[in-house]
């Protein structure tokens, strides 16, 4: 046996910014330089960020990742870290000859080893997957090649991401070529419970490699996307050795003992049976003389698993603490109603960004009932947020001088004007409008088109209306500071505000319940729906009551052009109003519950 140590870089890179990673990638390596670490594993497409989406067609865009990983290489030489192995995920091209149906440039998804101011090897991502949020066959070609490099007597194997989540290719290779230690840069998007489909997946790859197997995730919100780490590293037989922490940036080190490599390895470039129906190509390296691994031992961490409500909760303030400092706005401004919808994403905002850059108008309406305003300012204090106060009465009085208007059109009428006086504060002082809308509204279409719907992200977007409630009271629980919530000193939300009965008070004695279900039965349906994607006769023989099914199916059918004009917002859900679900807006087909 022979001793590695291992750094995963669980860090955050920004899309596009291929200076802004390349220095932060030198600086994870000079921590886990200082640690001793002989290996040190980043992200997949790291330098470039990910999804690059359809920059990576781009000539130049790929050119200039290329071009960036050589200039790091040679960088972190001339650094003093020249003798740290580094894998690190970047974009490059096949050079293969264009053909009908295959991307422009023939881009990879690729990762690089470097050493001693070198890039040494190359692979690329070998399955592209092509469902939920991916559209890998859109972007790249599939990669045939898998590096296995010595590394202080041990041999190390480098695959990407979806090559664990499939069959056979890179992991079936590693098995019949040998290798002490598996190492895969990922870049796994959050979803609620995927925790634990991930661990039970690593360890049974790591069986089928038979060797220890280290997987590293990026951290960050990207757009709809968040990345929640949990990088692992486990042994062959599957057992945890050290594991990150979700949402926060971690260099995760560990000692590991590895099985020496065996003399009688191949020199040469060989082929395997990737048991997919394709061949990959093993390509060995050896680097350098060996180095006794530094003592102390690196302690392993096993870091602290989150409840659900934590877990989703902090996906949803990374996603508006990034979306506001990647996209370069100081400050966020929203509609604050004394409702729970707009308290629970008023507090998300505090906790991203701080209670004095989140900007919130109290815009009552003569349909307001008098703890609107009340409980609104209850929250502006308890969290010591900017807070301005403009009634819309006169504002909807001048236009209804105008043109007139009654019923729906009426009620929308107040939800617009609140629109157009956020987005006007918008323009005036440069802040995001953050809407206020829950998924289960969002799916029911129970929104003002231009109205409440108006902004520039959405972090509740993807949050079922019991779930909102859930969080809250969450929220209310937690004393202290940490990493995703802040000391407000007692609880940051009314307690009215969680208590009381929704409504858009947008009429006289106006509730939620006039227009939609409860709630709870509403939620359970549309999980079925929206998430499972069953159909009417699938529903009902699910328990759902016949005439609820078509009443609701009617609704969410009918509501797909307002969801296609909605902002972006975090992902928490297995499928969110997005990436993930696509559905044509001119469309006939109508569920039937006959």
């Amino acid at each position: 046996m022979v001793h590695l140590r291992i750094a995963l870089a669980q860090t955050n890179p920004t899309v596009g910014d291929l200076t802004g990673n390349a220095a932060k990638l030198v600086g994870w390596t000079r921590r886990a330089a200082d640690r001793g670490a002989h290996l040190v594993v980043f992200p997949e497409m790291f330098l470039t960020g990910y999804p690059a989406e359809d920059l990576v067609l781009r000539t130049s865009f790929v050119e200039a990742s290329i071009a960036a990983l050589e200039e790091l290489a040679v960088r972190l030489a001339d650094e003093g870290l020249g003798e740290i192995a580094v894998v690190a995920g970047y974009v490059d091209r096949a050079g293969l000859a264009p053909r009908v149906g295959q991307p422009k440039g023939a881009p990879l998804d690729a990762a690089a080893l470097l050493h001693r101011g070198a890039v040494v090897a190359r692979t690329a991502k070998h399955h592209l997957p092509n469902y939920g949020v991916f559209d890998e066959y859109r972007y790249f070609v599939r990669g045939d090649r898998l590096p296995i490099f010595r590394l202080n007597g041990a041999d190390v194997a480098v695959a990407v991401c979806e090559d664990l989540w499939q069959e056979g290719g890179p992991v079936a290779v590693v098995a019949q070529a040998g290798a002490g230690l598996l190492v895969v840069p990922n870049a796994s998007p959050y979803e609620k419970d995927k925790d634990d489909v991930r661990l039970e997946l690593v360890a049974r790859r790591a069986r089928e490699a038979g060797c220890a197997l280290a997987y590293v995730n990026q951290v960050g919100g990207q757009d709809e996307l968040i990345f929640d780490g949990d990088s692992v590293i486990v042994g062959p037989d599957g057992e945890p050795v050290a594991r990150a922490a979700r949402f926060v940036e971690e260099l995760l080190v560990a000692d590991l003992e590895v099985p020496a490599a065996g003399q009688d390895a191949p020199r040469g470039p060989s082929a395997y049976d990737a048991h997919d129906g394709t061949a990959i190509t093993v390509e060995r390296t050896t680097l350098g003389e060996v180095r006794p691994c530094p003592a102390p031992p690196a302690p392993p961490r096993l870091a602290d698993r989150l409840d659900d409500r934590a877990e989703v909760y902090s996906a949803l303030v990374l996603g508006v603490r990034d979306y506001v400092a990647k996209n370069g706005f100081r400050s966020v401004i929203l509609g604050l109603s004394g409702g729970i919808d707009s308290a629970l994403t008023a507090t998300i905002a505090a906790d991203a960004i701080g209670p004095d850059r989140v900007h919130v108008v109290l815009m009552p309406s003569r349909h307001s009932s008098e703890h609107s305003v009340s409980d609104a300012r209850d929250l502006v204090e308890r969290q010591g947020l900017q807070d301005r106060l403009v009634p819309i009465e006169g504002i909807v009085n001048a236009f209804e001088k105008e043109i007139q208007l009654s019923g729906l059109s009426a009620e929308n009428l107040q939800a617009r004007v609140r629109g157009m006086l956020l987005m006007s504060l918008s323009n005036e002082h440069g802040h995001l409008v953050l809407t206020t809308g829950n998924k289960s509204e969002l799916a029911t279409g129970y929104s003002t088109l231009y109205g409440d719907s108006a902004g520039g992200y959405a972090p509740i977007k993807d949050v079922p209306k019991t779930m909102v409630w859930q969080l809250a009271r969450w929220r209310n629980e937690q004393r202290g500071a940490g990493d995703f919530v802040r000391d407000f000193g007692g609880p940051p939300i009314p307690p009215n505000s969680i208590e009381k009965e929704p409504s858009a008070e947008l009429r006289p004695g106006q509730r939620d319940t006039d227009s939609l279900p409860a709630y709870d039965l509403l939620d359970r349906l549309l999980d079925d729906y929206v998430e499972r994607d069953m159909g009417a006769a699938e529903l009902i023989s699910a328990g759902h009551d016949a005439e609820l099914v078509a009443r609701v199916i009617r609704l969410v059918d009918a509501a797909e052009y307002k969801r296609r004009q909605y902002p972006p917002g975090p992902k928490i859900t297995p499928k969110n109003f997005g990436r993930d679900r696509r559905l044509p807006i001119t469309n006939r087909w109508r569920e039937t519950t006959t």
